[in-house]
C-alpha cells in the first residue's frame, strides 16, 4: 500500500509539472516573411533558429525573436528587419518576419585616395590630389535571390587596378557552402619600396614599377548560426622595375624582381555581435594560418598565424564598453619586404600611430574603447523619397574615449631604421562616431602618442 501511495503521488507531481510546463511554453505554427521582393526565403529562413513546430517558453519569447532579428540583419541584405509574434493564442502563435531590402545593384564612379589612411594623406602626402585613385564600381550584392554576389571593378589614376569576383549561390541544400572565385590586375608607377623611420618611402615615377595578377579562390563553410570556416588556394604573380629592387634589394630579397607563388589558407571566425556594421554586445573571434609558397618553383616561403579576440558589453545608462586582441607571428624571421606585415596596415594599428608603419615578424595589439550613447534614431523619409531602399534613415552617434598598446618585434631593424620596432607603444584619445544606413562610419579622434605628437584623425569606414 505504501508503495502504491508512493507511486501515485510521483505520477500526480510529474502531471503538474507537465501541466505547468505547458501553460508556460508556446508551440510556433506558422512563421510569415514579409518585404523580400528579392531575396528568397529560404535565405531568410536559415539564419532562424525558431522552427515551425517548435515549442518556446514564454519567458523567453521575446530575447529568442530578438537574437533571431540580429542574426538576420547580419547577413547585409536587409535595412530593417523585425520579427514579431502574430495570431496569438494561449499554447500557439505565428511568427512575421518583416523585412526592407537594401539597393542591391549599385554601379557609381568611385574615387578616394591612394595611401592607407586619410591621416597619411593630409598631413604626410600634403592634401595631393594626384595620390588619387577613380572610375567606375559596380556590384550585385544578391544577384539570384539567393545571397550571391558579382563585383566588377575598374579604377585609373595613381594605382590602376581591375578586378572580377563572383560568389556562388550555396552549393548544398543546408546552405552553409559556397565558393568565391575573383581576378585582380594591378598596375603601379609611384610606389612605397620601403619604410624608414617607420615611415613609408615612395619612389615617384611616371614609369611602371610593379605589376601584380592575383588570381583567387575562396571555399567558405558555414557550420553553424555564428561559425564560419574559409580555405583559400590562390595564385599572385608580381614583378618589380630593377630601380626598386635596386633601391631595396629586400624587396623581394637577393634583388629579385619577380616573385611568384601558390597561397593556402585556412581560417576560423565566430562572430556572435549583436551589429556587424557597430556592434555594442557580443563578441568575436578569428584565428588564421597561411603559407605563401606551396610548390618547389615558387620563390617565397613564409608562414604565418594571426589571431584575434574582441568582446563588446553594454555597461548601463547608454554606456558601452569594449576590447580587443590580437597578435601574427610569422616564420622565418628573414622575409621579403613584401611579406613583412607589422602595425599600421588597415585597422591594425595604435590610435595615433595614424602615419606610422612598423614593421616585423611579429606584433601584439590591445584596444580599448567606452563609449556613450548620445542618440540613435531612424527617420522615415518615405514623405520625401519614395525608393523604398533609401526612405528610411537610421542615425546614432557614440562618444568613445580609448586607450592602445601594441608591440612589433623585428629582427632586423637595422634595415629600416625603426625607432617604434621592439619597444612598447601607446596612444589614448578622445573621439566621435557617427554611424548611419549603408554600414557607413565615421569617426573623428583626437590622439596622443608616446612621442608626445597630438593630433586629430578622420576616418569614414563602411563593412560591406
Amino acid at each position: 500500500m505504501k508503495k502504491l501511495l508512493f507511486f501515485s503521488i510521483i505520477c500526480l507531481l510529474q502531471v503538474c509539472s507537465w501541466q505547468a510546463m505547458a501553460n508556460d511554453s508556446l508551440f510556433v505554427g506558422h512563421i510569415y516573411i514579409k518585404g523580400n521582393y528579392r531575396t528568397k526565403n529560404k535565405i531568410i529562413l536559415r539564419e532562424v533558429g525558431v522552427k515551425e513546430g517548435d515549442s518556446l517558453n514564454k519567458a523567453t519569447l521575446r530575447e529568442v525573436l530578438e537574437t533571431d532579428r540580429r542574426k538576420i540583419v547580419n547577413t547585409n541584405l536587409f535595412i530593417t528587419v523585425s520579427i514579431s509574434p502574430i495570431n496569438i493564442s494561449e499554447t500557439v502563435i505565428d511568427i512575421e518576419i518583416e523585412v526592407k531590402e537594401r539597393l542591391y545593384m549599385v554601379g557609381f564612379p568611385v574615387f578616394y585616395l591612394a595611401d592607407r589612411n586619410f591621416n597619411e594623406w593630409w598631413y604626410e602626402r600634403k592634401r595631393d590630389l594626384t595620390r588619387t585613385i577613380y572610375g567606375v564600381y559596380a556590384r550585385h550584392a544578391n544577384l539570384t535571390g539567393n545571397n550571391d554576389q558579382l563585383k566588377l571593378r575598374a579604377e585609373f589614376g595613381f594605382v590602376p587596378n581591375f578586378e572580377i569576383a563572383y560568389s556562388t549561390p550555396y552549393l548544398d541544400k543546408d546552405l552553409r557552402k559556397r565558393i568565391s572565385l575573383g581576378v585582380l590586375y594591378v598596375m603601379n608607377k609611384t610606389m612605397a619600396y620601403r619604410t624608414w623611420h617607420d615611415k613609408l618611402q615612395f619612389l615617384e615615377s611616371e614609369k611602371k614599377q610593379r605589376e601584380r595578377l592575383y588570381i583567387y579562390s575562396v571555399f567558405s563553410h558555414r557550420t553553424g548560426f555564428y561559425q564560419n570556416q574559409l580555405f583559400e588556394l590562390s595564385y599572385t604573380k608580381t614583378q618589380i622595375a630593377d630601380t626598386i629592387a635596386v633601391l631595396n634589394p629586400y624587396y623581394f630579397l637577393k634583388g629579385q624582381q619577380e616573385q611568384k607563388y601558390f597561397l593556402a589558407s585556412y581560417a576560423y571566425v565566430y562572430d556572435k555581435r549583436d551589429n556587424r556594421q557597430y556592434a555594442l554586445d557580443g563578441h568575436y573571434v578569428s584565428f588564421q594560418a597561411t603559407k605563401y609558397g606551396l610548390l618547389p618553383s615558387d620563390n617565397v616561403n613564409v608562414f604565418s598565424l594571426t589571431a584575434g579576440y574582441t568582446q563588446y558589453f553594454p555597461l548601463g545608462k547608454k554606456f558601452y564598453a569594449n576590447y580587443s586582441l590580437r597578435a601574427r607571428a610569422s616564420f622565418p624571421k628573414r622575409q621579403p619586404f613584401f611579406q613583412t606585415i607589422g602595425l599600421g596596415y588597415r585597422n591594425d594599428l595604435v590610435r595615433g600611430y595614424e602615419l606610422y608603419v612598423i614593421d616585423g615578424q611579429y606584433y601584439g595589439l590591445l584596444k580599448t574603447n567606452l563609449k556613450y550613447q548620445l542618440f540613435n534614431r531612424t527617420f522615415d523619409l518615405k514623405k520625401y523619397l519614395k525608393i523604398r531602399q533609401f526612405n528610411t534613415f537610421p542615425i546614432a552617434a557614440y562618444l568613445n574615449s580609448f586607450i592602445d598598446v601594441g608591440y612589433v618585434k623585428n629582427y632586423y631593424q637595422e634595415l629600416n631604421n625603426s625607432r617604434l620596432a621592439n619597444k612598447p607603444i601607446v596612444g589614448a584619445g578622445l573621439g566621435l562616431d557617427v554611424v548611419t544606413w549603408y554600414n557607413i562610419v565615421g569617426r573623428i579622434n583626437y590622439s596622443v602618442n608616446r612621442l608626445k605628437e597630438g593630433r586629430v584623425f578622420f576616418a569614414v569606414t563602411r563593412d560591406f
